[in-house]
């Protein structure tokens, strides 16, 4: 028998049209058609028909509206008969079937395994990690009945040997076909992820291979995300050891772990004065892109609950408005999000459980007061940020200064695949992998295990503006510039439309035009870079750096952040964010070589 479904099996849907990302939020230019990539990465996957395929492709540039149009056309040509949709979250699972019923394919967002079978009026199911670990043997034997497509979301969290890599594998090793999604294909640790090609590098490390990869750089010049603002600010810190010393150092600067994380810890600590100075100017920020997105929104990513409770009453004596607070990733929560992306209030506080996934497009604003620093974490954050509605949005994002956020902020642009083989080096990471935080995604978010840190007392803090880091580069005022002035609002008054490259020029106009005017009203004798602070001599070399970083571009094309990772590459050392003196000055000199190459 041929043609029409089997008995018992629900109709399917013939393909269906999808615009480039859900909900109705094409970028600029691509309302009727798949974005250039989306249909590239089809053609290839048609084209190979693998059985299993990795997609990555940056936040925001519509992974899900990829996998639904690779489901529907499966469906129709009667490749597979269901879908199984895996997310890290139960809010992402909910959100994945509410776009895939928009996309005529029915989810069951609600199956569990005991209940053995769903209605016929479903094609699939959609299921957290955590909710395939309890039981993959049940999940095993539904994979095996039926021709299967399984979409694993943000699939780097299933890493083997961790109970999550281990029930994916053992549960989805039948499937028909599996399509692996993310959009930050790195871990913390060297667990190889399920049903993801490994090969080695020119180094002999295995790493993992993408069968199609579209990174923020280039979704950047295709206007389909935001381009990002990092504010970073930096201040005095003064607290209490467990001895009983007190101590007081400047954030930013080079400390040992210890001092660096009690540092961090200090600053965000709502009692003080760092973190009312920074939500004040990130609500002037939000104020100020208002005015050209009427409904932009704001979110502050909070460590705790107590922090994030703390947070909100700030926010509501600063902008008069009270956040929405979401402390866990329960119905509730969910139901708080969805009505915030909605409406047009300016803010929101959560701890964790937006950082990774979950859709609010109207986020413009954000204040990274959370002390979890890996990479992925950071890259996911910074994702809420990104997903371009109209052309010429741009996001902002605060954070504090110190060393291992202002490199990931840096290297924005930089393509990275997961490492095997090697222990990864988490001295720039105060809390570990990321995977002992993704276990709990789904419970009730604890106090934030300060006991990790020992006996700790804030005593104090004074928040100072630092730089503004954006496209691999960095800009700023000479000296110490302080929360209100008219130096930090040459950054904070930034429009909120505008594209890319006139964000860049802004930028550097601002800056320069601040330094001559600085230069007028200083004596002659004081510019020097040998008789300035050690503060200000850093500055001064990373402006020169990133100057003739920026002037190579214009010359080559080659991004910024491409560039930095090149330069940083032969000379060795960390991102010139945190470089110091002696490794900046090589970084000038080898820019200049290969100008005058280039020239000869």
């Amino acid at each position: 028998m041929t043609g029409g479904p089997q008995a018992g099996q629900p109709v399917v849907p013939a393909s269906v049209p999808l615009t480039p990302a859900w909900p109705e939020r094409a970028a600029w230019g691509t309302a009727q058609s798949l974005r250039a990539w989306q249909a590239a990465a089809l053609e290839k996957y048609f084209t190979e028909s693998p059985r299993d395929f990795l997609a990555v492709a940056t936040p925001g540039a519509g992974k899900t509206t990829f996998a639904l149009t690779v489901a529907a056309e499966l469906l129709g040509r009667r490749i597979i008969d269901r879908v199984t949709i895996i997310a890290p979250t139960e809010h992402l699972k909910t959100q994945w079937a509410e776009a895939a019923a928009r996309a005529g394919i029915p989810i069951d967002p609600n199956y569990s395994a005991g209940q053995g079978k769903t209605s016929k009026d479903y094609v699939g199911i959609a299921l957290t990690y955590a909710g395939v670990a309890v039981n993959p043997l049940a999940h095993r034997i539904r994979t095996e009945r039926f021709k299967t497509l399984v979409i694993l979301d943000e699939v780097h969290h299933a890493g083997d040997a961790l109970s999550w890599g281990e029930g994916v594998r053992e549960a989805f090793e039948p499937a028909h076909r599996r399509l692996a999604l993310t959009g930050t294909p790195f871990r913390s640790d060297i667990n190889p992820i399920p049903f993801v090609t490994y090969a080695p590098g020119d180094d002999g490390i295995p790493r993992s291979l993408a069968d199609y990869t579209y990174g923020y750089g280039e979704a950047l010049a295709d206007h389909v995300v935001r381009p990002v603002l990092f504010m970073a600010y930096s201040g005095e810190m003064q607290w209490r050891t467990r001895a009983g010393d007190e101590i007081s150092a400047r954030l930013g600067e080079p400390l040992a772990k210890d001092q660096t994380a009690q540092a961090l810890r200090t600053a965000l600590d709502p009692a003080g004065s760092w973190m009312p100075s920074v939500l004040q100017a990130a609500d002037r920020r939000l104020s100020e892109v208002r005015r050209h997105v009427p409904d932009a929104g704001g979110l502050v990513i909070a460590s705790d609950q107590d922090s994030a409770r703390a947070y909100a009453k700030l926010l509501k004596t600063i902008s008069g408005e009270s956040p929405v607070v979401v402390l866990s990733d329960e119905k509730a929560a969910s139901k708080k999000i969805a009505k915030f992306t909605d409406s047009d209030d300016r803010w929101m506080v959560a701890v964790r459980m937006v950082s990774e996934g979950v859709d609010v497009p109207r986020l413009a604003v954000g204040v990274y007061a959370t002390r979890i620093s890996t990479p992925l974490f950071f890259a996911q954050a910074v994702g809420r940020f990104v997903r371009a509605r109209k052309r010429g949005e741009t996001a902002s994002v605060f954070l504090p200064s110190v060393p291992n956020l202002l490199v990931h902020a840096s290297e924005m642009e930089v393509a990275r695949d997961h490492v095997l083989g090697r222990k990864v080096n988490d001295d720039g990471d105060i809390f570990g992998a990321e995977e002992d935080l993704m276990n709990q995604a789904n419970a009730t978010e604890a106090a934030s295990g300060d006991e990790m840190m020992g006996p700790w007392e804030a005593l104090g803090s004074q928040a100072t503006f630092d730089r503004v880091l954006y496209d691999g580069g960095e800009f700023g005022h000479e000296g110490e510039v302080h929360v209100g002035s008219e130096e930090e609002m040459d950054f904070l008054g930034i429009p909120g439309l505008l594209e890319a490259d006139q964000v860049r020029d802004l930028l550097r106009t601002r800056q320069s035009e601040r330094a001559a005017k600085t230069k007028r009203a200083k004596p002659t004798e004081g510019d020097s870079v040998a008789q300035v602070s050690t503060h200000e001599q850093l500055a001064i070399l990373r402006r020169e750096l990133n100057g003739l970083v920026a002037a190579w571009f214009h010359r080559t094309g080659q991004p910024h952040g491409v560039t930095h990772a090149a330069l940083r590459k032969e000379t060795g050392g960390p991102a010139a964010a945190v470089a110091g003196a002696d490794l900046l000055r090589k970084r000038i000199d080898l820019v200049r070589e290969w100008a005058v190459r280039k020239s000869s």
